[in-house]
């Protein structure tokens, strides 16, 4: 299948290969775009190389483009999936990796280590008061930096070539400008993207784990399942 997949620009350079390791081919498709906040970003910076935090959590591959070359020293290092963590990696920051694909793993994945301890988080400027709220509750002490932010391209969707839509985000979706029309597979990437949809209702036939590959897996799945 042919599958438009919603991303910010700088986000999809590896979703070609991906995708073709699951038999599809992709194209990207921008209903959002990102604007740096640089002070923000030299502000998290300098708290890093003072020292301030026991740990960092990178919540998204953007962030970690965006700081991880400026970083000349780094605590305990957590990234929310491969991808953050290939990009972290790439410039020479060793970092964990969540076993999920959701801010909501990252607590129970540190366990009773975070307590008191000075977490930083370099993000979008989007509210997530469940991770805010969850480290709290578990004694750590959370610093957000909204060093980006979230705004729509006012573009529609060129969705007339593809067979089917994969939203990466709610954002994505609630921002999008896009028509659906018959024939055209509608995906989730996870459950919270999901849930944003049928708010909207939109039912989406296929839903991911959060990530590309559990999306791309889930939708040859649905197809084996229409298979006579």
């Amino acid at each position: 299948m042919k599958i438009a997949v919603t991303r910010l620009a700088g986000k999809e350079s590896s979703d070609a290969e991906r995708c073709a390791k699951y038999g599809h081919i992709c194209y990207s498709v921008y209903p959002l775009r990102s604007e740096v906040r640089q002070g923000a970003v030299t502000a998290f910076v300098e708290s890093v190389e003072r020292g301030d935090f026991d740990c960092l959590f990178f919540t998204s591959a953007l962030p970690a483009k965006i700081i991880a070359p400026l970083l000349n020293r780094f605590p305990r290092v957590i990234a929310i999936g491969p991808q953050t963590a290939q990009e972290l990696r790439s410039y020479e920051i060793e970092c964990e990796t969540l076993p999920g694909f959701y801010s909501r793993d990252f607590v129970p994945y540190l366990g009773a280590w975070i307590a008191g301890k000075h977490i930083g988080i370099p993000r979008a400027d989007v509210p997530n008061p469940g991770l805010l709220g969850a480290i709290a509750a578990a004694g750590g002490i959370a610093h957000e930096f909204r060093c980006y932010a979230l705004e729509p391209t006012g573009q529609p969707l060129s969705l007339n070539d593809a067979d089917a839509v994969l939203f990466t985000s709610a954002m994505s979706y609630t921002k999008a400008i896009w028509t659906p029309r018959k024939g055209l597979l509608i995906m989730a990437i996870g459950e919270v993207t999901a849930a944003a949809m049928h708010k909207g209702e939109t039912m989406p036939a296929v839903i991911g784990d959060g990530s590309l590959e559990g999306s791309l897996a889930a939708l040859n799945i649905y197809i084996k399942g229409k298979e006579p």
